[in-house]
């Protein structure tokens, strides 16, 4: 199917590297090449190396019909989730901040919604925090999902997000970073566990249910050496993912499917699949303004 793509940003030419922070590990980082992907400047040139061997394997079009339709999901699953009495978010692997983040789009709906953003990358905090100065409801923790006991004792989650009420669990684009070997089902149980009836789950996720076995295969080589290699996944496995969540409608479909009612759909590929989970006494299976 072709991509309909949304007229994008420009993208910004970087001539010359921001100040690596002291801690910096020389390998490409999944949040700044995802920054890079829609045209950010806060990336490094290992990061951007990466990036454009993802771009040779896709073709440079299709990489940007990807992240873009994964950005419009996001989007449309949030307001989706706000306009139907959700306040509370807490976006995993948020990666670093461009147009229309969680608290942006939560807000403009509900504005004392509560949005904490989680990442492992230190430059996401960083950049974070200057962004959300002046935003009492709002906060960027330094944390890996690989912990989840860390993040949801995490002070500064634990003074914003009140667990006897529903929150939003986002992952949107994350658990393909994370390996069979690290249990992403025993990872969200750990988040589900602490979650109360009303709550969600939405989710994303690079498929190989689509693309050329070949594409994938050089995708994943470009990634090898990113401080979190990339994991393509059959839907049947992805939908795994949401054990103990009931879909709702349309259930797991590919991201541009998903209630374009809601805002722009984005492109239109095959590289993902996406959907939005309920837990018992959650929002109705079908949604709409």
């Amino acid at each position: 199917m072709g991509i309909r793509a949304p007229p994008l940003p420009p993208e910004v030419l970087v001539t010359t590297d921001p100040v690596p922070p002291p801690n910096f590990d020389s390998k490409p980082s999944p949040a700044r090449m995802y920054d890079y992907f829609l045209g950010g400047k806060d990336n490094f040139e290992i990061d951007r190396e990466a990036a454009d061997k993802v771009k040779e394997a896709v073709g440079e079009m299709m990489c940007h019909g990807i992240v873009w339709e994964n950005r419009r999901f996001l989007q449309r699953a949030v307001r989706y989730l706000a306009e139907n009495g959700i306040d509370q978010f807490i976006d995993l692997g948020t990666g670093l901040p461009t147009v229309g983040n969680v608290h942006e789009v939560a807000q403009r709906i509900v504005p004392r919604a509560r949005v904490v953003y989680v990442d492992n990358d230190p430059i996401v905090l960083a950049h974070g925090r200057a962004l959300l100065a002046t935003n009492s409801t709002t906060t960027v923790i330094t944390a890996d999902v690989r912990d989840p006991d860390a993040i949801l004792g995490h002070p500064d989650l634990r003074a914003l997000i009140d667990f006897s009420r529903p929150v939003a669990i986002l992952a949107i684009a994350l658990f393909h970073f994370v390996r069979d070997t690290e249990d992403p089902s025993a990872i969200l149980r750990a988040f589900r566990d602490r979650l109360r009836p009303g709550s969600h789950l939405a989710l994303s996720h690079l498929t190989t249910d689509g693309p050329a076995a070949s594409e994938v295969a050089q995708v994943v080589d470009a990634y090898k050496g990113a401080t979190s290699p990339i994991v393509f996944r059959p839907r049947a496995r992805i939908e795994a993912l949401f054990d103990g969540f009931d879909l709702v409608e349309p259930g797991l479909t590919r991201p541009w499917k998903w209630h374009p009612e809601f805002g722009p759909k984005g492109p239109e590929t095959e590289w993902l699949y996406a959907g939005v989970g309920a837990l018992s006494d959650g929002l109705p299976a079908a949604g709409g303004s």
